[in-house]
């Protein structure tokens, strides 16, 4: 992002070192800055942030936000469709550049005051049934074993039930360690986005999964070279890449859903216990979102499923 201005460079750098975003965020607020930079040096040349007004910003939004490649890691990125969700995400890297600007005396107020966000249809997020969920579980689906015998196979057989039991994020699941474990008071300890941890309660049979996948890899792998929970059978930790495709083989065989990743498993998770009837709250501290409004979707789903009961159930329906 060396073509950004001095003052998006350190924008950006304030977000990993000060905010602690994650390197994901942060990313993704870098590649919409460059592609809002682009767009007006392209149109208008050279024009000082201070003369910047709204006008800028929309008609960047109307015409500008067609994805050119500014190198091949970024090339999925920059692809992706402009759909309203886009622009709401890219008009908050936006507001959060300006505002930084506003603080280092840089503008004097922000250009996005008079910008509107687009509307969002409601959209709902996916989620695996409980049956569907139950022979992930088992191990055993379509008459055929999910994950094999072997470490290997211990090993996502652990990353389905974390995901799932517990609702973490991918990266979280693959930052937690040993000292993560507090199995004596049946619960972990996660760290989440913007370094913020909380506390997971744990099953018993979830624990018991954990000390016999620890007692099984002292006698089979030995000394890690890592000191994550998760490790492969050559001692080394668990990737982003492996818990993806541990999940999407899982969910290959029990469902239909177009999108089969670790996310989904986590939604399935706040799904589940909305529709068995989970205080909203207490799914929020365990999602560890930071306002109620990210948790209220999943009330939703289950509104969805009592209007499926009537319409199934209710002579009038």
């Amino acid at each position: 992002m060396n073509e950004l201005p001095p003052i998006a460079q350190g924008f950006l750098a304030y977000l990993e070192l000060e905010k602690r975003y994650s390197p994901h965020t942060v990313q993704s607020y870098g590649l919409d800055l460059f592609q809002f930079f682009r767009y007006l040096s392209e149109q208008y040349g050279e024009l000082p942030l201070t003369r910047l007004t709204h006008f800028h910003i929309q008609s960047w939004l109307a015409m500008g936000l067609e994805p050119k490649q500014p190198s091949g890691k970024n090339k999925k990125k920059q692809a992706e469709p402009v759909t309203p969700a886009t622009i709401r995400r890219k008009m908050s890297a936006l507001k959060s550049f300006f505002k930084y600007a506003i603080r280092k005396g840089e503008l004097a107020q922000s250009p996005m005051a008079k910008v509107v966000s687009p509307k969002m249809r409601g959209r709902l997020p996916m989620f695996v049934d409980e049956k569907a969920m139950q022979q992930v579980e088992e191990n055993h689906a379509e008459g055929e074993v999910l994950f094999g015998d072997d470490f290997d196979g211990a090993t996502q057989r652990l990353i389905i039930a974390l995901l799932y039991q517990s609702g973490i994020r991918r990266a979280e699941l693959i930052g937690l360690t040993h000292r993560s474990m507090d199995l004596s008071n049946s619960q972990m300890k996660v760290l989440g986005k913007g370094n913020k941890e909380r506390i997971i309660p744990l099953s018993r049979p979830l624990m018991a999964m954990i000390r016999e996948y620890d007692e099984r890899r002292r006698k089979e792998v030995g000394n890690a070279e890592t000191g994550q929970l998760l490790v492969r059978a050559n001692g080394k930790g668990v990737t982003k890449s492996f818990v993806y495709s541990t999940v999407r083989k899982a969910l290959d065989k029990v469902t239909t859903i177009s999108k089969r990743s670790p996310h989904i498993l986590r939604h399935t998770f706040a799904t589940h216990l909305m529709n068995n009837g989970a205080d909203i709250n207490a799914v929020k501290e365990l999602l560890g979102h930071a306002s109620l409004a990210s948790t209220q979707v999943y009330t939703h789903n289950t509104i969805e499923k009592l209007k499926k009961v009537h319409q199934q159930a209710h002579p009038k329906a």
